[in-house]
């Protein structure tokens, strides 16, 4: 049955949480991919596209048309790097850091509701499983 299979039940899993965490962000005028991006940023500022681009797992290209959406909405500068002037060195404005608070508190809150029906040890659980299977080491 499909429904034992990890992938099914990762894929369906994931779902449900981008079915909460999709409107949490949507009053922000961003996504989920582009919270992942502004917390990258944060994270590592200043930081160039090619190392965001990295952390991330994604392609340049993907990498830059992000930044370009984000940079449109005032949420990202990018300016030549300190160390290396062929490089974009990309941070976060004002706006974005505001963006980026209120978005982690808006994804927490989806997060919240998404574990609720799990006692709280298997919450903890859940969280420290997937964090040992989703390191690289």
């Amino acid at each position: 049955m499909s429904r034992r299979r990890l992938g099914y039940l990762f894929k369906h899993a994931q779902l449900r949480l981008t079915r909460l965490t999709g409107p949490a962000l949507e009053p922000l005028g961003i996504d989920g991919r582009e919270l992942a991006v502004l917390t990258v940023l944060d994270a590592r500022s200043p930081v160039s596209q090619q190392q965001a681009a990295q952390e991330l797992r994604i392609d340049r290209t993907t990498m830059v048309a992000m930044l370009d959406a984000l940079e449109g909405k005032g949420l990202v500068a990018r300016r030549p790097h300190p160390d290396d002037r062929r490089k974009n060195a990309v941070e976060l404005t004002a706006h974005g850091r505001d963006v980026l608070t209120r978005g982690a508190a808006a994804v927490e809150e989806a997060e919240r509701a998404f574990l609720e029906p799990l006692p709280e040890d298997e919450r903890r659980l859940l969280r420290a499983a997937l964090d040992r299977l989703a390191s690289d080491g």
